[in-house]
C-alpha cells in the first residue's frame, strides 16, 4: 500500500475539506484516516491516504494539491509515509 500523509494548514474558510476530498475522490485516492481542528481562525488537517488506485504519480498529485491550496488560501503538503517510518528508526 502506498500511504501518503497530507497536511492542510491556513486560515479557515468554507469548503476546504470539500475541495481537498473532491480532488482525492476524483483521483481514486482513499482516505484511511483524517484529523481536523480549528484553533481560533486557523484550520489544520492531517490525512493518511492510500494512493494505490491512482494512476497519477506522486509528484503530480503533490503539485496539483499544492495548486489547489494556493487557490483556496491554504498550504497543502504531501509526504510519503516512508519518511516518517525512517525518521523514527534512528
Amino acid at each position: 500500500m502506498k500511504k501518503t500523509v497530507i497536511t492542510v494548514v491556513g486560515k479557515d474558510t468554507v469548503g476546504i475539506i470539500a475541495k481537498v476530498c473532491t480532488y482525492l475522490a476524483n483521483n481514486k485516492i482513499n482516505i484511511l484516516d483524517i484529523s481536523q481542528t480549528i484553533v481560533q481562525e486557523y484550520f489544520n488537517m492531517m490525512m493518511i491516504v492510500d494512493m494505490n488506485a491512482s494512476i497519477k504519480p506522486f509528484a503530480q498529485i503533490s503539485s496539483e494539491l499544492s495548486q489547489i491550496g494556493e487557490e483556496i488560501g491554504v498550504k497543502i503538503l504531501c509526504q510519503h509515509e516512508d519518511i516518517f517510518d525512517k525518521m523514527h528508526r534512528l
